[in-house]
């Protein structure tokens, strides 16, 4: 077993060698597709919703992966590839003042009106009375996140640690911002 493992993360780390971008892209839609099955299941669905499954998985593909790979690099070129702690702290600070706050506004707003299909005046509505709740909890679990990431994660795997990290915390952000269980489909 452990042999098909290792060749299996082999692969994967030519891959990521060879096209990180698309790696990273696929990286991200995976584990968002399954986070999002596990919050499914959590949130009492009996039948896999696969629509939504979908959803999840494109905004990882498309969004997620991608911003990851091309903030990390930015965060290199601007603090060109520092890693003492005053300089992991800044690039800390600097990703929960900017970053934070627009992924989890985006999220939340993608998950309402793409993912729900709901008018933007019932998301407007819910993203006002639980982005501040959302923003405060991120506040108090991606700075260590982002400390671990940046002081010991070599900048190939920090979008893979960051998406698997981020694959626990889309079934929070999933549970907070679903509307309504549905529980029929």
């Amino acid at each position: 077993m452990s042999e098909i493992v290792n060749e299996a993360w082999r692969k994967y780390r030519i891959q990521l060698q060879s096209y990180p971008l698309r790696t990273k892209a696929i990286t991200a839609g995976v584990l968002i597709g399954v986070s999002d099955g596990i919050a499914q299941k959590i949130s009492g669905v009996k039948k896999l919703q696969l629509r939504r499954l979908f959803l999840m998985m494109l905004y990882g593909f498309a969004y997620s992966g991608p911003f990851g790979h091309f903030l990390h690099k930015l965060m290199d070129v601007i603090f060109k590839g520092k890693k003492d702690n005053r300089t992991v702290a800044t690039k800390v600070l600097l990703e929960q003042l900017t970053s934070s706050p627009w992924n989890n506004l985006f999220f939340m707003l993608y998950y309402g009106l793409v993912v729900e299909g709901r008018p933007w005046s019932l998301v407007r509505k819910k993203v006002r009375k639980d982005y501040p709740s959302v923003q405060l909890t991120a506040w108090k679990f991606w700075p260590i996140v982002g400390w671990v990431n940046y002081q010991y994660m070599p900048m190939q795997f920090r979008v893979l640690f960051h998406s698997f990290v981020a694959s626990c915390w889309a079934i929070f952000l999933n549970l907070k911002a679903r509307s309504v269980v549905i529980k029929q489909a």
